[in-house]
């Protein structure tokens, strides 16, 4: 996982060099906290309608351009991201292990966040000033179809038809499907449908950097909109989801604990002291990557085995977001909660299934494009609408410092289970 425009290489099976894209991530930022304060200032300027709607216009094809690369670049990035983990399942036990414990892992992030953030919300509900953010749903756009519907759509006749209509589900489960068969065909076939992929990936990943470097542009035009609507609540609105969506993040950081404790062996105030170190170049770089180094460190402190370290966590760099699952399913929730949508139990099993898989395909991606590409497909499939996601992209750099600090933690807890194992294995 990277967040700085780096992008981790596979560490087993087929490697996948995708192109380094470095963002304008802190000229987005300040583009939104200019742009609301903007329409704060001026809501009651009597502007001229024209205004008003190039000002619509310009948000509006940024975020329309934004779209247009989700479908191809999450088939694209799922294919890739399955057939390297399937690579990574075949080096051995110690990788069945891990990958054991990824999906353990992000599945228990998803059911916690399902349970856990709409009792948050009740408890502390969204600020009314929020609503601001909604103004560009299309009408309809927030229709959540029923159980039977949606089992209904799990398989599609017609997988173009499918893509045109933005049904994630049933793409999802194609391209899942896909990626494992491509893994069965001969050497060489396999290889060339990977490198039509991985040139697909990469040319989507070109695209979508050139539409985020314009995100300064259209996050202002966006947050100057928002920002008349809803006035300095918007500000407010905007902090109660980083707290929010991070407190989802913070779980998977106190799992961490408890897993090194529970399953790796290692008591809790050892386990803290070891992992300050990588903790704190994760906090200063939001890298996993940049991080890898104090992580071996780290795992050095703990005295886990040089060989269970090195191959453990280059590859927890490389294909495990820890906190993925958590925190993605917990923004497509909030948006739907702002939305008014109900999301009933089976969409909710589904968004979860689909952050799993999606997390997949993401983890090597920067922060702000793996925003959009993770959270985007969760949506869809569950009926939230994805238009907000254009501006909270602005406030990733916030709950990324949560994400990176939950998943250096739990790359170096997971490394203890597997290294305790490798324990059990060789006593047996």
């Amino acid at each position: 996982m990277t967040d700085k425009g780096e992008v981790a290489p596979a560490a087993l099976g087929q490697r996948f060099e995708l192109v380094t894209i470095r963002l304008p991530v802190v000229l987005t930022f300040a583009a939104l906290i200019i742009g609301l304060s903007m329409g704060v200032l001026l809501a009651d300027g009597g502007l001229p309608d024209w205004l008003h709607e190039v000002v619509a216009l310009v948000g509006s094809l940024w975020l329309r351009a934004l779209q247009m690369t989700i479908i191809p670049l999450v088939a694209s990035l799922l294919v890739l991201g399955i057939a390297q983990m399937i690579g990574a399942a075949r080096a051995g036990a110690a990788a069945a292990r891990f990958l054991a414990l990824v999906f353990g892992v992000l599945i228990a992030g998803g059911i916690f966040t399902a349970i856990v953030l709409p009792l948050v919300l009740q408890v502390v509900p969204i600020p009314e000033a929020a609503a601001g953010f909604l103004a560009d749903v299309p009408d309809g756009e927030q229709e959540v179809p029923g159980a039977l519907e949606f089992l209904g759509s799990l398989v599609a006749p017609n997988v173009i038809s499918a893509a045109a209509e933005t049904a994630m589900l049933p793409l999802t489960i194609f391209f899942a499907l896909f990626a494992v068969a491509i893994t069965r065909l001969p050497e060489s076939q396999s290889e060339r449908l990977l490198g039509f992929f991985h040139a697909l990936a990469n040319t989507m990943l070109l695209i979508i950097g050139w539409v985020l470097w314009l995100a300064p542009i259209g996050v202002l035009a966006l947050a100057f909109g928002v920002g008349l609507r809803s006035g300095g609540g918007a500000f407010a609105a905007l902090a109660h989801y980083i707290i929010v969506v991070s407190a989802m993040g913070g779980f998977v950081l106190v799992l961490a604990y408890a897993l090194a404790w529970l399953f790796g062996g290692i008591n809790p105030v050892r386990f803290a002291g070891a992992v300050v170190p990588a903790q704190a170049v994760a906090i200063s770089t939001q890298s996993s990557l940049a991080s890898l180094p104090a992580m071996l460190d780290s795992a050095t402190r703990l005295k886990l085995r040089q060989s269970t370290s090195e191959f453990v966590l280059p590859l927890a760099v490389a294909i495990f977001r820890s906190t993925s699952v958590a925190m993605n399913l917990a923004v497509a929730l909030y948006v739907a909660a702002l939305a008014g949508i109900e999301v009933s139990a089976p969409l909710m099993v589904v968004g979860i299934a689909v952050a799993v898989i999606i997390s997949i395909g993401s983890v090597s991606l920067p922060g702000s494009i793996s925003f959009v590409v993770s959270i985007g497909p969760i949506a869809l499939a569950m009926g939230v609408p994805i238009e907000p996601l254009a501006l909270l992209v602005a406030v990733e750099m916030l709950p990324d410092i949560m994400r990176t600090l939950a998943n250096v933690t739990m790359n170096i807890a997971v490394t203890s289970v597997v290294d305790r194992g490798a324990d059990a294995s060789d006593a047996a």
